[in-house]
């Protein structure tokens, strides 16, 4: 069959629709409210990054140029659908932010102070605090025929100043950039509240103390903004000879990249200032957005840090111990008596896979360790574990990916160290992306060769191990273990991917085939008395072909349910009341894809690191794994359940592509909250 706009929803706009989830989150009075105030947090800094990448790359292109939109919009028309959207929903963030979480953080005693509510001593002490602590690290830069406009960075707050030299009538203007390496919340010890928690903002702070940067002028006036460049990073490696390079080169000329927004706080009097800004940027109508203040909310993460405290927070949920590792024992013995070691984050610890490359890097029957690195921490123990491997003599191979946007600048680091302690570190393969999860360790074992294999969903990261939701699993499979060490040689050298793989299926060479089979072998096994089934949970459903294929499977009798995160460009129920759309938004960032597909009552389970997106798909070297494992078949289709009954936290995606609560559960039931349902699923029973 072949879909048309009816089917569909533009992928851009459905992003905004994900985000506007988020902000629900901090609208939602059942949360508390230090919560709330993370989610406020959460929005702004997505959307900077959908300015950073996506707004940026449709700047880029001729106005009725119909871009990658899955619905077929010219470039035009999605930037006019992005503004009002985004316009709307910025105004309910600040209204959220300002008429609701900060009066609800007073009442919790933590307050933010203007400068007219300080006492004159109060007031004196923040000054000498000022001029101890904030003057040293300001810097004014004037702009004149002497001063050349400067280079305003990105992200950061930044102070133009409208002023008079002394002993001169002339007007001239300067900046003073609020530095991002200082805290943005002062503590304030207050006489009127003395019970509270006060802070004073430090861009308040700058601006009440300005004149001391300035001596001997006349501060005329102070304007707030903040601008957002196009930070994308793309990158044509045809006839690059050193990609490690090039990437820096381009990480370089960021700070010069086209401005795509600027941010002002809107005020009523004379504008000529701001025009005059908007001038120099040379910008357009379009990249200005007025917010009531403050700017920059995502540096709220700061004050949900420093004000995280019983009451105002979630209860912890601690990461559990994960079923079938023996503490008392080494990884590899556990991965050989239990075969197959399911790990679920963040449900459970992160911890093992610490543990089994410490272990392998000590281990004197370990003789290599081939894994790839999409995303790590700055401070990372698996890359430690690695260099100490590497140290040791051990042959380690690590698939570092520097085109993972935003962390290229990290990942360069950490490739770095890991060249420098022996490994061989490989920038992955011209043309794709390394977005697989893959940790290969071979050892030598009574004179034979055993490979021992963890593949994820997520990331090897420690900290987003602690707010992803993602599956992993230990193996001994040999067909696996096999498979993944074919992929290995397609990745480091000039290996062919093998005309058929045991039983993973591999973007760009079969992935998405191998969906198309697995659909159409439900439609063919469809009747009305065993109607074929399909469940998927993923962060992104876009791709076209997929959604004609599903589409095609709805007509035929297949019940379909999809757990989608974020972007949907589904619309469901044209035509069939088959296809079940729900989205989950709470404290854990739902990052798993299962799919499971019913196969006539012999149910198969496939993990992956891929979503259904053209660049998962083509553009990217992916993983799909099937989970063999009863027990573990068990669990994964206790989780697609609670998800699918979750009246708490899920929306339902209607006919009209709007999101609602689950009704009719949509009461806010909080026994069906499936994140907190999965945590105490996997608590051990209390002893008796």
């Amino acid at each position: 069959m072949k879909i048309t706009n009816e089917h569909l929803i533009s992928r851009d706009l459905s992003w905004l629709d994900f985000n506007s989830r988020v902000l629900e989150e901090a609208e939602d009075k059942m949360n508390p409210v230090i919560e709330r105030l993370k989610f406020i947090a959460i929005f702004a800094n997505n959307l900077d990054e959908f300015f950073m990448v996506r707004v940026a790359g449709l700047r880029q292109l001729k106005p009725d140029a119909v871009s990658s939109d899955s619905a077929g919009l010219a470039a035009k028309e999605q930037l006019e659908g992005i503004r009002k959207k985004v316009t709307s929903l910025v105004e309910k963030q600040y209204s959220c932010l300002n008429n609701d979480i900060l009066p609800e953080l007073k009442k919790a005693n933590t307050i933010i102070l203007k400068w007219t509510e300080l006492s004159d001593d109060e007031k004196g002490n923040l000054r000498k605090y000022f001029q101890n602590q904030i003057f040293p690290a300001l810097t004014p830069i004037a702009v004149d025929s002497s001063h050349p406009f400067p280079i305003i960075n990105s992200g950061a707050i930044e102070l133009a100043v409208r002023l008079k030299e002394s002993g001169s009538n002339r007007t001239v203007q300067s900046f003073v950039e609020v530095p991002l390496v200082l805290p943005r919340f002062i503590p304030v010890a207050s006489a009127q509240y003395k019970d509270a928690r006060c802070y004073i903002l430090l861009e308040d702070l700058i601006i009440e103390n300005i004149g001391l940067l300035f001596a001997k002028c006349e501060i005329l006036e102070v304007m707030q903004f903040r601008i957002t460049r196009d930070m994308d990073l793309t990158v044509d490696e045809d006839g690059i000879s050193d990609l490690l390079v090039h990437i820096q080169e381009k990480l370089l000329h960021r700070k010069k990249r086209n401005v795509i927004r600027i941010e002002l706080i809107q005020k009523k009097e004379n504008i000529a200032f701001e025009e005059w800004l908007m001038k120099k940027l040379e910008l357009d109508e379009n990249t200005r957005y007025y917010v009531p203040g403050p700017l920059h909310p995502a540096n709220f993460f700061e004050l949900v840090a420093k004000e995280a405290r019983p009451g105002l927070t979630e209860e912890e949920w601690a990461p559990l111990p994960v079923n079938g590792i023996d503490e008392k024992k080494t990884i590899f013995e556990s991965m050989k008596k239990e075969g197959l070691i399911p790990i679920f984050l963040p449900f459970q610890k992160f911890d093992p896979i610490v543990r089994l490359l410490e272990e392998a890097a000590e281990d004197p029957s370990v003789l290599a360790i081939k894994q790839t690195l999409y995303r790590v921490s700055g401070d990372s123990p698996i890359v430690k574990a690695l260099q100490k491997a590497a140290e040791n003599g051990k042959q380690v191979t690590v698939i570092v990916e520097l085109k993972a946007r935003f962390d290229e600048n990290n990942n360069i680091l950490r490739a770095r160290k890991l060249e420098e302690s022996g490994a061989h570190v490989i920038y992955g393969i011209s043309g794709l992306k390394i977005h697989c999860k893959s940790l290969l360790i071979i050892r030598k074992e009574a004179g034979t060769i055993r490979r021992y294999l963890h593949l994820s969903t997520g990331n090897y990261n420690e900290k987003t191990a602690r707010i992803y939701t993602d599956i992993g699993i230990l193996t001994t499979d040999p067909e696996l273990c096999s498979d993944i060490s074919a992929l290995f040689n397609v990745m480091t050298g000039y290996a062919a991917a093998p005309e058929r793989w045991s039983k993973i299926a591999v973007a760009p060479y079969d992935l998405r085939e191998k969906f198309i089979t697995l659909i159409d072998r439900e439609i063919r096994l469809s009747d009305k008395h065993n109607p074929g089934r399909i469940i998927v949970k993923i962060n992104s459903l876009v791709d076209n072909s997929i959604i004609e294929k599903l589409y095609e499977a709805a007509y035929a009798g297949v019940k379909i349910d999809l757990i989608v995160r974020g972007i949907c460009s589904l619309k469901p129920g044209i035509k069939t009341e088959n296809i079940n759309v729900v989205s989950i938004v709470d404290r854990f960032l739902e990052h798993s894809r299962i799919y499971y597909f019913g196969n006539g009552g012999n149910s198969e389970y496939y993990l992956s690191s891929a979503d259904w997106m053209p660049r998962n798909l083509y553009k990217r070297i992916e993983v799909l794994f099937p989970v063999e494992h009863p027990g573990t078949c068990k669990i994964l289709k206790k989780i697609l359940d609670l998800e699918l009954g979750d009246a708490r936290k899920g929306r339902i995606m209607g006919k009209d592509g709007i999101y609602s609560a689950t009704a009719p559960l949509g009461n806010k039931n909080t026994s069906s909250r499936s994140q907190k349902k999965i945590y105490d699923y996997f608590r051990p029973e209390p002893s008796p």
